[in-house]
């Protein structure tokens, strides 16, 4: 499918029909009359169903990819592949409108988490919705979605009688399941963690949390994990899923998050810095949004039962386990090696860059893409939403 050869006449002879007489500016009107997104109507007329709805809707908001987004995306093996799968296209379409009314001016520096239409329990497992992340960058309005895939708006505001549209520069990616997330940030020990145990139903639940070590933090006490039974590796893994979803902005100082298993607590604790804690492990990649929640990078492996705080002149998370780093990574053994192209410390070729929570006095690390994400990390929500695995 070729997104940018669609004939338009029989859309064209609709926005005709339903604009005659009618001084209100409809959705259809507001689409194809903005050279931008002839794409975009070309793709809505393969729906007429998902068109009327969205046509008779009222407050909501469309990100609507520009043309030259939908050129670069159907360029891509992505592209190609999901063109033919169109529950999937329906599904990304649904993620691209906000649920509510939402100008250009109304994002701030602030991270807002918006939710979305995409309600489809094969492709999210999110109350009330998939969510996207708005924050004001610089001079931009900038939407993150899955993968810390970052869209910016190009033209803001197109309103309509149901709402708004805010054309963007790149199509939004759907958050994939906890494992995918995992290998394409490059979470190996997580990943092959998890596979060692028997996580699944913890990691399966609607609304959660989870706090995903990183590898150095696997690797910074590898001594104290090599001996460890599958049991004992499980408790500690679903000690680090927390029950609901929060997100950077709801981790204030002295919240007490309750954890999937046995009901134990874990607790956030900010600094003059702003930087984020959960017991003593720093927060340093927020907000990766998930097909069943969210996900937070943390630079020490949560140890149950070691719930110290940081101290108060802590610049970086300390070990929740006594031991030594090793030779070979945690856990890595045969299991597949990443493919992504996402890595979430490392400066990107995404348009705009955000602080965590949006905030320039944050001292959490900034969420970083490269723009490029291989077909099994963007929409494995599909086939395994709701799981570690595949």
């Amino acid at each position: 499918m070729q997104f940018r050869h669609f004939p338009i006449l029989a859309l064209a002879s609709l926005v005709a029909a339903q604009d005659s007489g009618n001084d209100t500016q409809s959705l259809n009107a507001t689409l194809a009359g903005n050279d931008q997104l002839s794409n975009l109507t070309n793709f809505l007329s393969q729906y007429p169903s998902l068109l009327s709805a969205l046509s008779q809707a009222s407050e909501i908001t469309i990100l609507a990819p520009s043309n030259d987004a939908f050129t670069e995306f159907a360029d891509t093996d992505t592209g190609r592949t999901i063109s033919n799968n169109s529950d999937l296209l329906s599904a990304l379409l649904q993620y691209h409108v906000l649920n509510g009314t939402y100008q250009a001016s109304q994002v701030t520096n602030q991270s807002a988490f918006i939710h979305t239409l995409l309600t489809d329990e094969t492709y999210t497992n999110v109350t009330d919705g998939q969510v996207v992340e708005a924050v004001q960058v610089g001079n931009d309005t900038v939407f993150y979605s899955g993968l810390l895939q970052n869209s910016t708006v190009t033209t803001a505001d197109q309103n309509f009688t149901g709402g708004t549209v805010h054309i963007i520069d790149r199509v939004l990616t759907l958050p994939p399941s906890i494992l995918e997330a995992a290998l394409a940030l490059n979470l190996t020990s997580l990943y092959g963690a998890v596979n060692l145990t028997d996580s699944v139903e913890a990691a399966s639940k609607r609304n959660i949390t989870v706090f995903a070590p990183n590898n150095e933090a696997f690797n910074s006490i590898g001594s104290a994990l090599a001996n460890l039974s599958s049991d004992d590796l499980q408790s500690i893994l679903e000690y680090h899923i927390v029950e609901n979803v929060y997100y950077s902005t709801d981790l204030a100082n002295g919240t007490t998050l309750q954890t999937e298993d046995d009901d134990r607590d874990l607790t956030i604790t900010t600094n003059e810095n702003g930087t984020v804690f959960v017991n003593a492990a720093e927060v340093v990649v927020p907000n990766i949004l998930i097909a069943n929640g969210v996900l937070h990078i943390i630079d020490n492996v949560l140890n149950p039962s070691n719930t110290a705080a940081p101290s108060a002149s802590a610049t970086a998370g300390a070990p929740g386990f006594t031991g030594s780093a090793v030779s070979e990574q945690p856990f890595t053994s045969g299991q597949p090696t990443p493919t992504t192209q996402v890595n979430p410390t490392s400066e990107g070729a995404g348009p705009a860059q955000s602080t965590a929570a949006g905030s320039e006095s944050s001292g959490l690390a900034a969420p970083r893409c490269t723009g490029g994400v291989e077909y099994a990390a963007l929409v494995g929500a599909g086939a395994a939403a709701m799981v570690w695995g595949f």
